[in-house]
C-alpha cells in the first residue's frame, strides 16, 4: 500500500485553512451571544441543569470562543488553540446529547444560523469540526516529527 506524502508547505496551508474555518465559526457564534446577550442568557435560564449559572455561563462561553479564536490566530499558538477548539466543540457535543437524550424542550441559543440546524445535524456539524481539528493537530505533529 502506497502512503501519500504531502509537502511541509502544503500540510501547513491545510493547518492554516483548517485553523481559519475554526476560527470563523467561533468568532461568528461568540459575536452572535454577545449581539443578542439577552436572548442567549434566556435561552439558558430555560435549561434546568444550568439555569442558575446561566448569567456566567451566557459571558463566559462566547469569551471562550473569543480567546481560543485569537490562540487560532497566532501561529506558535495555533496548537493550543486546536486544542481548547476540540474541548470546546466535544463540551457542545456532549450538551446536546444530553440534551437530546434527556430533555422535553430542546431550546438552541448556538447563536446566528447554526440555530437553525436540527438537534441531529448539530450533532454532525459538530463531529465533523471536531474531526477536522484532529486532523489538523495530526498534521501538526506530522510536521513536528519529520523535522526531527
Amino acid at each position: 500500500m502506497k502512503i501519500i506524502h504531502f509537502s511541509e508547505k502544503f500540510r501547513n496551508n491545510i493547518i492554516f485553512c483548517i485553523c481559519l474555518i475554526c476560527i470563523f465559526l467561533f468568532l461568528y457564534t461568540g459575536y452572535s451571544k454577545i449581539e443578542d446577550h439577552k436572548r442567549f442568557f434566556k435561552g439558558l435560564t430555560r435549561v434546568a441543569i444550568i439555569g442558575p449559572y446561566a448569567l456566567f455561563i451566557s459571558w463566559i462561553v462566547p469569551l471562550v470562543e473569543i480567546v481560543i479564536s485569537v490562540l487560532l490566530i497566532i501561529p506558535k499558538t495555533s496548537k493550543w488553540g486546536l486544542y481548547g477548539f476540540i474541548i470546546l466543540m466535544s463540551m457542545f457535543t456532549i450538551y446536546i446529547v444530553s440534551m437530546v437524550l434527556w430533555a422535553t424542550k430542546l431550546p438552541c441559543h448556538c447563536g446566528g444560523a447554526i440555530e437553525k440546524l436540527s438537534w441531529t445535524q448539530h450533532i454532525w456539524f459538530n463531529l465533523a469540526f471536531i474531526a477536522i481539528a484532529i486532523f489538523a493537530l495530526r498534521l501538526i505533529k506530522l510536521n513536528t516529527s519529520l523535522k526531527t
